[in-house]
């Protein structure tokens, strides 16, 4: 038992570390799909060789382990169209990254630009020079600038290499927790606890380097961004963006705009279906959090993230306009925008994708391409519902983790039968509604 909860811990890690116009984005992209896995399978396992030969003993057999594995996940998603080639998208990445090199030499030169198909604004930087950019970036940003900024952070990343050295620690430290696990088999009293402790402990301190590393990556990546001529208080700007990302509640969905688009010819709107589960005699704090969760969090508070980097660079202390987007990053933000609902149906987040098509619609924007997809994902929800599979495509009632809002839709999803979904569905896609 106890070592099965160090390899939970593995696991735990390694998942925290890895860390469009009015159609869908063409994805008929199979040539360089291919050229780019042949290129990437080559890649990694020259970089398994180059461990091996660094790291013996089972350092460098665990570390190979991590990257051939984290090769296939990643191959999987390549290969399952996850990701955009050859699009407007890169090549506005790429002259961004091209101005922020020609004073900062030690970016590397490499680089490989992916478009990921996912909504959340967040970038990544592989050891190989694969850079992804979510397309969630261009919808969630203001302009080029804090585009910049992000691409900015992650080279920050890659150029101190902060994922392998987690790596690197993280299995360095693991045959010692391994002793320790396993000593305390020796002691009897307070086994448990004890690992759970080693665990915990971990945890706590793999939280507290991944934070220090984001501070070192906002300092590193603000000196290219500004060497880069990007003007200054466009870095904190973009900080303050995600910012609202992690903590704003997603936009209240009205009673009026569920009667207004659930009140059909053949089917009435019926008020049950609002009805909500009463929560309040649910005692959750009767049991103590076992994990404190600001010591687990990887990446810092934005604030104290925005607060340090203000404390270094003091010319950031003023506050500063947001700069209007360029056209061509106005046009991409707009494409973006239009390819939300197709990137949800993508990933399967099919309740998720009612939810944000019932959002476009309440702000007035181009009903018939939202209507036809609420349309879409109802015919999945009703498929889900009738195979006994609806939990894999629409979220429980969590009230400690999602807002009121998100909650009433979910009671709303949940309160509908099998025939009113059925209704829904053919009526969004057979219908001009």
């Amino acid at each position: 038992m106890n070592f099965r909860l160090i390899n939970g811990l593995f696991i735990f890690i390694f998942g925290l570390s890895f860390s469009q116009i009015n159609k869908t984005t063409d994805t008929a992209d199979y040539a360089q799909r291919k050229e780019f896995i042949q290129t990437f399978d080559i890649n990694n396992e020259l970089f398994i060789k180059k461990i091996k030969s660094q790291y013996s003993g089972k350092t460098g057999t665990e570390l190979a382990k991590i990257y051939k594995e984290f090769g296939t996940d990643f191959m999987k998603q390549v290969k399952n169209r996850d990701f955009i080639f050859k699009s407007d998208y890169d090549i506005h990445v790429k002259s961004l990254i091209q101005r922020l090199r020609k004073n900062s030499p030690q970016i590397p030169q490499n680089l490989k630009i992916l478009i990921a198909k996912d909504n959340t604004p967040n970038a990544y930087c592989l050891l190989d020079g694969t850079f992804v950019i979510n397309m969630g970036l261009f919808y969630w940003l203001d302009n080029e600038e804090q585009m910049a900024a992000v691409i900015s952070h992650e080279l920050g990343h890659r150029i101190k290499e902060h994922s392998f050295k987690l790596f690197v620690e993280f299995v360095e430290n693991n045959e010692k927790d391994k002793v320790a696990v396993k000593n305390l088999k020796i002691e009897q009293k307070g086994i448990n606890q004890k690992a759970f402790d080693i665990l915990k402990n971990r945890m706590y301190k793999k939280g507290a380097e991944k934070r220090q590393q984001e501070m070192e990556a906002d300092s590193l990546g603000y000196s290219i961004f500004t060497r880069g001529d990007f003007r200054k208080g466009e870095f904190v700007n973009m900080l303050k963006k995600l910012q609202d990302f992690d903590t704003i509640s997603p936009r209240t969905l009205k009673v009026e705009t569920y009667k207004k688009f659930f009140e059909l010819p053949h089917q009435h709107f019926k008020d049950q279906w609002l009805k909500k589960e009463d929560f309040s005699l649910y005692n959750y704090d009767f049991y103590k959090e076992k994990f404190n969760r600001d010591s687990l969090a990887s990446h810092p508070e934005m604030t104290k993230r925005i607060e340090h980097i203000k404390k270094i660079f003091p010319e950031l202390s003023q506050d500063t306009e947001t700069l209007k987007p360029s056209p061509a990053y106005e046009t991409l933000a707009k494409a973006a925008e239009m390819e939300v609902l197709p990137n949800y149906y993508h990933s399967e987040d099919y309740g998720l994708g009612i939810y944000v098509s019932l959002q476009f619609l309440q702000d007035g924007k181009d009903e018939a391409y939202y209507k036809s997809w609420l349309g879409k994902y109802f015919a999945k929800i009703y498929e889900a519902r009738k195979n006994y599979n609806l939990n894999r495509y629409l979220d429980r009632i969590e009230p400690k983790k999602q807002s009121d809002s998100y909650q009433q839709f979910l009671n709303f999803m949940w309160n509908l039968s099998l025939e009113e979904i059925k209704n829904i569905s053919e009526y969004y896609q057979n219908k001009k509604s």
